[in-house]
């Protein structure tokens, strides 16, 4: 799909004739092909723009800058929680620019690079584009991550942990993506003069080169805590489990004398015994007997300790389970 835009106003309006900036979502191999022959991009910068695991890269030739950066890809629920990056290529000429993207996106919504009058301002706004969407899903992951460890300090099964192994792995992409671009930029900067870029346009790429530092760092530290928390709750879930087997245990060791009392009641021997006592009251007496026993079995393993959970008992108190130095 071909989207057309012109300059008017210092900014980037849809057009349906301009040749200013074209953008292909997904090309067709007619638009392929027209982009091979009519526009001159070599056909291995174009397969690179395509290839959601190319690395960013610049490169000179031709009259013309490729350059190939990494983008978030639009996020939808059949990913279930996984981010990921494709790649979008810039292919800057002197007076046009033409974008090479799989995904339909927001390329110019941002409000960084504020007066666009030619094709550098357009590549500066993308590059701020593509952080401002990088800074944007981080944020989603954080909100996700926050939500995953409510649910599962209280689960015991693996289905959350699962779902927190793969943000976990987005960020890894996120940071690789981040990486890449810094990569770009950087060398956007050493090669200014190829590029032809002004003394504001090397302000705004200095800008652009600090927020894409900032939200690298910011990716980095998201990892880092997703990664180092990630033994800690799964030890929570077995913890938690662990707490479970427990209070099943205390129910059968209740429920153990009652079942030998009960075995007794259900044998000929206890109708000898109460032979002289009419059934509804010796059953009746069976079964007060039965429900002692179980209270009385119950207090004394509650006396013994064996039901108490210490970080309850702490809250229960007022104050959190005491930590031996």
């Amino acid at each position: 799909m071909l989207e057309r835009f012109d300059f008017q106003d210092g900014k980037v309006v849809a057009s349906a004739l301009g040749r200013s900036v074209l953008v292909y979502v997904a090309p067709t191999e007619a638009e392929r092909k027209a982009l091979v022959e009519e526009e001159g991009i070599d056909p291995h910068d174009l397969a690179s723009a395509l290839d959601p695991d190319e690395l960013g890269r610049l490169e000179h030739a031709a009259g013309r800058a490729s350059i190939i950066i990494k983008q978030p890809r639009n996020f939808t629920s059949e990913n279930e929680l996984l981010f990921t990056v494709t790649s979008m290529g810039l292919f800057l000429f002197p007076r046009r620019l033409v974008v090479v993207t799989t995904d339909p996106l927001e390329i110019f919504e941002d409000k960084m690079v504020r007066k666009v009058a030619n094709p550098r301002d357009a590549v500066l706004k993308i590059m701020y584009g593509s952080i401002a969407h990088f800074l944007g899903h981080l944020r989603v992951i954080n909100m996700l991550s926050e939500a995953l460890e409510k649910r599962v300090n209280a689960s015991m099964g693996n289905r959350y942990l699962l779902d927190m192994f793969t943000l976990e792995k987005s960020l890894v992409y996120f940071v690789n993506g981040i990486a890449s671009n810094q990569m770009v930029l950087e060398k956007m900067r050493a090669g200014a003069a190829k590029l032809k870029l002004g003394a504001a346009q090397v302000e705004v790429l200095e800008d652009i080169l600090i927020e894409n530092q900032q939200c690298s760092k910011q990716a980095e530290i998201y990892s880092n805590i997703l990664t180092g928390l990630m033994d800690a709750r799964g030890s929570v879930v077995n913890n938690n489990l662990s707490i479970l087997m427990k209070r099943l245990t205390v129910i059968s060791v209740v429920f153990m004398p009652m079942t030998v009392i009960a075995g007794m009641g259900g044998m000929s021997e206890f109708s000898t015994w109460t032979a002289g006592v009419p059934w509804p009251l010796s059953y009746g007496l069976f079964t007060l007997g039965l429900v002692g026993t179980g209270f009385l079995t119950y207090w004394i393993l509650k006396k013994s300790g064996i039901d108490r959970d210490e970080t309850e008992a702490g809250r229960k108190r007022g104050r959190s389970p005491r930590i031996p130095r």
